[in-house]
């Protein structure tokens, strides 16, 4: 499981073994200050990077930056 995570600590603490960094709290997948195509090239950028995290194989705790 891979989770994207506002504030990586708390996902440190609740033992989530893949981490990718995320963009804010209340937008985690996105960042409605950029522009349609800029901002989905950002949600496509963070979705890739959560499933190439799950092609790799963790024995504890990564953070995917």
């Amino acid at each position: 499981m891979v989770h994207i995570a506002s504030i990586v600590p708390i996902s440190k603490t609740v033992g989530a073994n893949r981490i990718v960094p995320a963009v804010a709290i209340p937008h985690p997948l996105g960042d409605p200050d950029l522009g349609g195509e800029e901002e989905k090239a950002r949600r496509r950028e963070l979705t890739e990077k959560a499933l190439n995290a799950l092609t790799i194989d963790v024995e504890n705790q990564a953070v995917f930056e």
